[in-house]
């Protein structure tokens, strides 16, 4: 049985996460996420996290593309704890309703050139980084170019840390994000 992992508040965390929590909840509106609080206790892992995170979003892909990237990962790696932070950020996008619900379900996506970013994604995943070639003309094919699939590996790097994270630590999912729960649909066997 997996020990329960510590999620610490400002004053039970290492003194070397407390700065790090703050600005956490400075960009949060005041709260700190369960994962972030978890991270804590390894005040390196937190400071990567925060660090990829942050120059994620000053990458050329847009905040839309950046929650494609993000949601998908988050649906190949079966992250609970993820996927309904993402649906609440992908919302804060203005991504279409359409495309929030098609992330979470693993679908194909309303825009082309969104859904040809799903799918890179989803084979640098599927395939450790060892895509075709195909798969790779099908990205550029869509108008990305050399800069943005080097930036969405940054963007798995960061969802690598969530991931594993919340897989060995078992998360308890926030109380801002619990009306997007989430667990992975089943396909094969009849089930949906």
């Amino acid at each position: 049985m997996i020990k329960k992992f510590s999620a610490h508040t400002i004053e039970t965390a290492p003194d070397a996460s407390k700065n790090m929590l703050e600005s956490v909840k400075e960009g949060f509106g005041g709260m700190i996420p369960n994962l972030e609080r978890t991270m804590a206790t390894a005040p390196a892992l937190l400071k990567g996290y925060a660090s990829l995170w942050d120059l994620f979003k000053e990458t050329s892909l847009t905040e839309i593309e950046q929650q494609v990237v993000y949601q998908t990962a988050n649906f190949e790696n079966e992250c609970n704890y993820c996927v309904p932070w993402h649906t609440f950020l992908s919302e804060k996008t203005q991504m279409n309703s359409h495309d929030v619900q098609a992330l979470r379900k693993g679908g194909k996506l309303s825009d082309p050139k969104l859904e040809a970013l799903r799918l890179f994604t989803q084979a640098l995943i599927r395939t450790k980084g060892k895509i075709s070639q195909a798969d790779l003309d099908q990205f550029f094919e869509a108008e990305y170019n050399q800069q943005q699939a080097l930036e969405v590996i940054l963007g798995l790097a960061v969802k690598t840390m969530s991931h594993y994270t919340n897989s060995i630590a078992g998360t308890a999912l926030d109380e801002l994000v619990k009306k997007y729960k989430w667990e992975k649909p089943t396909i094969a066997a009849g089930k949906t």
